[in-house]
């Protein structure tokens, strides 16, 4: 599509990583492998061009499998209404017609606002994707443990099990939408029951994790009451505590920092190099539970979404 001299269009294949790499982001040296892996697809990854020359990018990533895009989260631009346009344009011929789109994700310096330059590039893209009608849904802290960080011995509180099954691991994670601090999960009770959002994000994310489902555990008093659970696993790129949580009744009793040790130790058996994961800003128990067991806080996310 042309608008007096710009082009917009999606690229055509492989042989365009070089065009669509002038424009740099931390994610390039994943797009090859997401490319053969159909993480991504040409018709998904789409540029802004005025007289050869690369001023705006953007690239969905999904999974092989479905036909639609799960998250925006490659997006770079010379300036915010090109940006727009692009985003505009490529959403209207890869989402099929009254498609919520999907969430966007930017990974951000940790002291992002304090610096110039990586303020301005956050801001613009934030400015961008508004006009397309997107809004903040979260800031969101990044954490990163490494094998030489010591991790705390059992306490013996608490009893750890595998689960029995998908449906009990659904009827913890209703249970633990009570009062949670999440953001994109309060998003959700906002548009659908509780056990309607747990199987959702159970759907969209736990499902697809690439290690064994005997490393999740649930944390229980020693009669056997659950407290809480945690997913330690491999998602396509690192190692991750994928999904922690108390349950209401047991909240305020430090029990968070016991099954997060339990999570960290499941993982450090299989001597992965690094452990991911990722909390609100807004989530203060949370974050403070990651850095009492040695996580450091090594990057920021911008989420926005759709209403």
């Amino acid at each position: 599509m042309n608008h007096t001299d710009l082009t917009l269009r999606p690229i055509t294949g492989p042989e365009e990583l070089d065009l669509f790499c002038q424009l740099t982001y931390a994610l390039d040296h994943e797009l090859a492998d997401d490319l053969a892996a159909g993480r991504r697809r040409p018709g998904w990854m789409w540029v802004a061009l005025r007289g050869g020359e690369l001023v705006a990018r953007a690239a969905w990533w999904g999974r092989a499998e479905e036909p639609v895009p799960f998250l925006l989260d490659v997006f770079d631009v010379e300036d915010a209404a090109v940006g727009a346009r692009l985003v505009r344009t490529a959403m209207a011929e890869i989402l099929p017609p009254g498609t919520r789109p999907p969430t966007y994700n930017r990974m951000i310096p940790a002291e992002w606002r304090d610096e110039a330059a990586a303020r301005s590039v956050v801001e613009d893209r934030m400015t961008a994707l508004e006009q397309v009608g997107a809004q903040l849904l979260a800031e969101r802290l990044r954490f990163e443990w490494r094998p030489e960080t010591a991790v705390a011995p059992p306490r013996n509180r608490l009893v750890f099990r595998p689960i029995h099954d998908v449906d009990e691991i659904l009827e913890l994670m209703t249970r633990v939408l009570d009062g949670t601090l999440d953001a994109h999960s309060r998003d959700d009770l906002t548009r659908m029951p509780a056990r309607e959002a747990a199987i959702r994000h159970y759907e969209d994310e736990l499902a697809h994790y690439r290690s064994p489902r005997d490393w999740w555990r649930v944390a229980t008093l020693p009669d056997g009451t659950p407290v809480g659970f945690v997913t330690p696993a491999r998602n396509n790129y690192n190692p991750i505590i994928g999904y922690l949580a108390v349950l209401p009744e047991h909240r305020g009793n430090g029990y968070i920092d016991d099954i997060l040790a339990e999570g960290t130790r499941i993982l450090a058996a299989q001597e992965v190099p690094r452990i991911r994961a990722a909390t609100d800003l807004g989530n203060i128990p949370m974050a403070n539970a990651f850095r009492r067991a040695g996580y450091g806080n090594f990057e920021r996310t911008i989420t926005m979404a759709w209403p």
